[in-house]
C-alpha cells in the first residue's frame, strides 16, 4: 500500500504560539528546563532563554556580591533589598515581553551577553 499520497496533518500555528508562550515564561523561572526539555526551539523561545539566563545570572552576582562586601561596608546591605525589587520587575518584564510576544531585551542588562542564537 503506497503511503505516498497521505498528507500529514498540519500544525496548528496558534498551538506553536502557545507553547513557545508557556516555554518563555519557564525560561524567565528555569531557564535549563526549556533550554534542555524542547528540541526545535524557534528564534522567540532562544531568545528568552537567553534574556532569563542574564536575569539569573546578574541576580547572582548582585546577591553574592552584597554578601561578600567588607564589614565597613555592610552598611549596604539595604541594596540587596531593592536589587532583589528590581530583579523582580525586570522578570515580570520578561513574562509581560513572551506574553505579548514581543523579542525586546530587559532594560539595562538584555544586551549584555549573548548566548544562544
Amino acid at each position: 500500500m503506497d503511503n505516498s499520497n497521505q498528507q500529514m496533518p498540519a500544525v496548528n500555528p496558534d498551538h506553536q504560539i502557545d507553547n513557545d508562550k508557556l516555554w518563555g515564561i519557564l525560561a524567565y523561572i528555569l531557564f535549563l528546563i526549556p533550554l534542555f526539555a524542547v528540541k526545535n526551539r524557534s528564534s522567540f523561545l532562544n531568545y528568552h532563554i537567553n534574556q532569563g539566563i542574564i536575569l539569573l545570572l546578574v541576580a547572582i552576582v548582585g546577591n553574592f556580591g552584597v554578601d561578600y562586601l567588607p564589614f565597613w561596608l555592610s552598611i549596604l546591605t539595604w541594596f540587596k533589598g531593592i536589587w532583589n525589587i528590581a530583579i523582580l520587575a525586570l522578570l515580570i518584564i520578561g513574562i509581560k515581553n513572551v506574553l505579548e510576544r514581543k523579542m525586546e531585551p530587559l532594560p539595562v542588562i538584555g544586551k549584555l551577553f549573548t548566548f544562544l542564537k
